[in-house]
């Protein structure tokens, strides 16, 4: 009936495992034209202003579950040095306008130099958005174009050959033109600019669209609460098949089979023609209208499952592999608040967002996969996408946060391949007369030179790295110093000497101080100082470099 169609609005925002559902307003509006309730942003300040650096810098990961539930202080100290030398390069405000105060991140697609996300609204209106951000620059990513829905939420979206599709709902009682409370629309995108002169839309039984996934030539959208699987031509969103199903949550794709995820059964494997060929029985609460989703993981298939954390199954047999346990639980949250909202999988990287319980890091070997710990980021962690070197973090009123894993190229892990993997102690100290050198991918809580030391690969320091007087340090690759809101420096002291092969990022200061030097290798390098590059007396500032921020 019409009348409990409002009311059965599926907020799918992945920030709780129970919304409380009210009535829509009466003031949403009608969708006439679509391009009427479209609003493009052009204040290319506001589109500035979004992006936030406050908090970029290197990340720690608590990897002792009793440590990671205080991960909001920083005394703990990891030893020996860390896997995993990630940063965080930028935080994207949520986008806000009249009548849109209230809209967070629901997901996000990647592809290339661009990040596509898609926001709703918690509360009744239906009221959405759609952020493109250009992440081609590591240090510097940027909101190109952004658009706001007036009278829809927007659930999940992806990208494919110049084209964005997002899926979300919109109140049909209050719509002339839509047949459906779910929607689907595919919009034009160039350069970084949404282009919405010539729109197409599809609509499906359901109270809400929760996921949207590109399959060859297809477009396949799922519908919460009596809702559909709906197969769409890609070209034209005509409908090519569906099948019914109780409460869609999410599809994933493997290259052969399409699963998706029925918070009323489980995980169904279907067919090309919509058939479910075999099913996984799964009985846990998955919660009313809670973003939940799954993906694949080699022979194996990864399902949020709220308070449980991730499970584990083999997608042809179904037999149950493992529950992946939700490793932090902070004395301040809410009951509710510590599930898992999504999983994400990246090559061997396994991420769980994890609400109030943060953004965990697991790692696959083999067929066993094994807890990292929580990487330190504020904010709960309501949806995560990773792809290529990012990671994507939806954290509620914290923004979307991009996250850098910062792996060597394949051309430097050759160029390093000669020297053995560092294995040692966070807290790297190199002796007077010790020539050390060493490959690798390490997060270090401080760095001390007194001899001699070469580093080939990426790192991470935490508090800061000093190199002493007549010594030496080499770097290849990529170094990331401290972060902007616990500035660390780079100490040359005298007749020390610093050699830059690769990125150089310092949230703080390099200081040279009298008779230092700093050397530049090849035509390629970067260095980046947040801070002031102070040289106190004569000092040596050699060969071509890149200074990011013109503070030589």
């Amino acid at each position: 009936m019409k009348s409990n169609l409002s009311i059965r609005k599926s907020w799918l925002l992945a920030i709780s495992a129970v919304f409380f559902i009210t009535s829509c307003s009466d003031e949403t509006t009608v969708f006439e034209n679509p391009e009427d309730n479209l609003v493009n942003e052009t204040d290319q300040s506001k589109l500035l202003n979004s992006v936030s650096f406050e908090e970029a810098g290197v990340l720690d990961i608590y990897e002792d579950p009793s440590a990671s539930a205080k991960r909001y202080n920083t005394t703990g100290k990891a030893e020996p040095a860390g896997d995993y030398p990630l940063t965080l390069v930028a935080q994207i405000d949520p986008p806000t306008f009249t009548n849109g105060e209230n809209l967070a991140a629901t997901h996000v697609a990647l592809d290339g130099d661009y990040g596509y996300v898609s926001y709703n609204t918690v509360g009744q209106d239906y009221v959405g958005a759609i952020d493109v951000v250009n992440i081609s620059d590591p240090n510097n990513p940027r909101v190109t174009s952004r658009v706001y829905y007036t009278n829809a939420d927007l659930n999940s979206i992806a990208y494919d050959n110049g084209y964005i599709y997002v899926a979300g709902g919109v109140d049909s009682e209050q719509s002339v033109t839509a047949t459906a409370n779910s929607l689907v629309a595919k919009i034009a995108v160039s350069g970084g600019r949404i282009n919405t002169s010539n729109i197409s839309y599809g609509f499906q039984e359901g109270f809400n669209a929760t996921d949207v996934r590109i399959v060859n030539n297809d477009v396949v959208v799922t519908s919460g609460q009596d809702g559909f699987v709906v197969v769409y031509d890609k070209n034209d969103l005509s409908v090519k098949n569906e099948a019914a199903f109780s409460d869609l949550r999410s599809v994933a794709y493997n290259g052969n089979e399409l699963a998706v995820l029925d918070a009323a059964e489980g995980v169904s494997f279907l067919d090309t023609n919509l058939n479910t060929v075999r099913s996984i029985g799964i009985q846990s609460d998955f919660g009313i209208d809670a973003k939940r989703t799954l993906d694949f993981l080699g022979n194996n298939i990864i399902v949020s499952e709220g308070t449980k954390g991730a499970g584990v199954y083999n997608s042809a047999s179904g037999s149950f592999v493992e529950y992946l346990p939700i490793l932090t639980n902070p004395d301040n949250a809410e009951p509710g608040e510590i599930v898992t909202n999504g999983v994400a999988v990246n090559d061997d990287v396994l991420l769980m967002a994890n609400g109030a319980g943060g953004l965990s890091l697991s790692e696959t070997k083999a067929d066993n996969t094994v807890g990292v710990g929580v990487i330190e980021l504020t904010g709960s962690i309501n949806y995560v996408a990773s792809k290529d070197d990012y990671i994507f973090a939806a954290s509620g009123k914290s923004g979307f946060q991009i996250i850098k894993l910062n792996r060597p190229s394949e051309s430097l892990e050759e160029r390093c391949s000669e020297l053995s993997n560092y294995s040692g102690s966070a807290n790297l100290n190199v002796n007077s007369g010790e020539e050390l050198a060493y490959s690798g991918s390490k997060r270090f809580n401080n760095v001390n030179v007194n001899g001699s030391l070469l580093l080939c690969g990426s790192w991470t320091v935490k508090e800061g790295v000093a190199i002493n007087a007549n010594g030496l340090f080499e770097m290849n690759g990529t170094l990331v110093v401290g972060r902007n809101n616990r500035q660390r420096n780079i100490t040359i002291n005298s007749g020390a000497t610093l050699i830059v092969e690769g990125d150089l990022v310092i949230y703080g200061n390099l200081v040279l101080n009298d008779g230092a030097s700093i050397a530049f290798l090849g035509d390629d390098s970067v260095i980046a100082v947040t801070g002031e590059v102070i040289k106190n007396g004569d000092v040596t500032v050699t060969g071509n470099f890149n200074d990011y921020y013109n503070k030589f």
